[in-house]
């Protein structure tokens, strides 16, 4: 069984300036990042991909694997996660000669999970020899009557939910299902997978459950101060 570790680390972030390179704790956002990755159990090698020559520089002190410069149409704003993980597998496979059977993404802006969440994203894909594992917290607001949307100035609520058994529409939030906020953890996927499918939740596909504090996912300078108050207690 062959397992990496990857971090994906672009050089530019919109919402925050270098944002990857953060002073968190002890280290930054992608030492730190670096750092669990190579505490999960069963990966020997972790990489980096970024488009940035000052990242991957900085990821060489940590003794991650950096083999290539992302291409900077994979590295802008609009540029879908899925590109860059791609581009990292087709690398493995016709560089390097590496086919593993999971890889597992550790991202740099969700510095509060815990090694033991990615372990547990791992073993669940072990476990059930599952395409792709996300991570997820309960949603703190119930999308089915608190999201609204307006059209030509008409209000109307986003979703119901049909009760087909009984034939009506449920009115009480407790009737309705439990609602989770997908985050950005961690990911373990095939490779092959990842590079055969066009919908990443059409094949065999889980979700570990984190405390909602563990993630806190860094978009803005807001979400970094949050996350630094959390990471003193």
């Amino acid at each position: 069984m062959k397992i990496v570790a990857f971090v994906f680390a672009r050089g530019n972030s919109k919402g925050i300036k270098n944002k990857n390179l953060l002073k968190f704790k002890k280290t930054t956002l992608l030492g730190h990042a670096i750092n669990q990755a190579k505490k999960i159990n069963g990966v020997k090698q972790v990489f980096v991909s970024s488009d940035s020559k000052k990242i991957i520089n900085y990821a060489k002190k940590f003794k991650a694997k950096t083999p290539f410069l992302r291409p900077k149409k994979l590295s802008r704003d609009n540029s879908p996660e899925i590109d860059s993980w791609r581009h990292a597998i087709k690398f493995l496979y016709q560089k390097l000669n590496l086919k593993p059977n999971y890889i597992i993404s550790v991202p740099t802006t969700c510095p509060l999970r815990k090694v033991s969440d990615l372990n547990l994203c791992l073993k669940t894909a072990l476990k059930k020899n599952l395409d792709i594992v996300f991570t997820a917290v309960k949603s703190s607001r119930n999308p089915y009557f608190n999201m609204i949307s307006k059209r030509k100035n008409k209000i109307n609520i986003i979703s119901k939910h049909f009760d087909k058994k009984n034939r009506k529409i449920l009115s009480r939030r407790q009737d309705t299902p439990q609602c989770y906020d997908l985050t950005t953890a961690c990911y373990v996927f095939k490779p092959n997978y990842v590079m055969q499918s066009n919908d990443l939740f059409s094949g065999k596909v889980d979700f570990v459950e984190i405390p909602r504090e563990r993630g806190i996912d860094i978009d803005d300078d807001f979400d970094y101060k949050i996350t630094k108050l959390l990471s003193q207690k």
